[in-house]
């Protein structure tokens, strides 16, 4: 079948003269104990590349008959290209600015805390699903912050140079310190959020331990991002922020999750959802599954803490 359906497709470019760009993306009609795996590799894809251009997991298993989209084969962006900071695109109303990179065909953009692909996407005129391709991620999971998006047909006006960038800041760094539940639960008490839920947040993100470092930056007790830290130090009156204090890092999370609970008229479940995931996604996309075992770890944890 595919091979049917690539013939008529060649000869159609040939016959009408048409340029490969104007003729649809090729489909492939699934056979009896094909995967995504052989049907990715027949075609010289990834099994991420194929999942994504069709909305699939890429654990899903296929079914007979269906019809798969194979999307063109797109060259892998080149390694150690520069990411400008401070250029356009999409930014978080809690994490801060937002990274682009340089000149030329192909983007790339910085995800940062609350980012969703959607956005992005909308930011930069392509659909969930070329971005999604483009990066080899799958179309409806999570987006975490940190990573550098490939951003297929950027142009040179949507990625223009930005000026020289401020020394970056440092954020919270990580400090050989463990505070008790009730550190968190006076901190909490003090800027109006129930203790029992910043508690058990604390918990959940790091066991009270204020040297907890995650595979994208979040550091310390209550795992804020650097620039979600930026964001804070910015928003926050009072004293600014001490990068070293465990106790300030306890500060900042508390005000993040009453900011959340403010938006969500007191909803602590939504309020740990948009902590975990970002408040913009959750409302844009709903609970991603991770975000709901997290929500669900959390409510269990209030509840231990003497809340619920």
């Amino acid at each position: 079948m595919r091979t049917r359906n690539l013939i008529f497709i060649i000869a159609a470019i040939f016959v009408l003269g048409l340029p490969a760009s104007a003729i649809a993306e090729p489909e492939h009609q699934v056979a009896k104990g094909e995967s995504l795996t052989s049907v990715a590799a027949a075609d010289g894809l990834s099994v991420a590349q194929l999942a994504a251009a069709n909305g699939l997991s890429p654990n899903a298993e296929l079914s007979a008959g269906s019809t798969l989209r194979i999307p063109p084969q797109s060259a892998p962006a080149a390694p150690g290209s520069a990411v400008a900071s401070d250029g356009a695109g999409p930014g978080s109303a809690t994490a801060g600015g937002s990274e682009a990179s340089g000149a030329g065909t192909s983007g790339g953009y910085r995800v940062v805390y609350g980012d969703t692909l959607s956005a992005i996407a909308a930011e930069y005129g392509v659909t969930v699903y070329e971005l999604a391709a483009a990066n080899g991620i799958d179309p409806t999971g999570l987006l975490p912050a940190g990573m550098t998006l490939s951003i297929p047909g950027a142009t040179t006006a949507a990625t223009e140079t930005a000026p020289p960038p401020a020394s970056p800041s440092v954020g919270a760094q990580p400090t050989d310190q463990i505070v008790s539940p009730s550190e968190v639960g006076k901190v909490a008490a003090t800027h109006g959020v129930a203790p029992s839920l910043a508690e058990a947040i604390g918990d959940e993100e790091s066991g009270f331990n204020n040297d907890e470092v995650s595979p994208t930056g979040a550091v310390g007790v209550m795992q804020i991002e650097p620039g979600t830290w930026d964001s804070l130090q910015s928003e926050l009156g009072g004293p600014p922020l001490s990068p070293e204090s465990a106790q300030d890092n306890v500060r900042g999370g508390v005000e993040l999750l009453r900011s959340l609970l403010e938006q969500t008229g007191g909803d602590p479940q939504l309020a740990a959802a948009g902590y975990y995931q970002g408040l913009e996604s959750v409302r844009a996309h709903g609970m991603y599954p991770e975000t709901r075992r997290y929500v669900r770890a959390v409510m269990a944890l209030q509840a231990r803490f003497g809340g619920g």
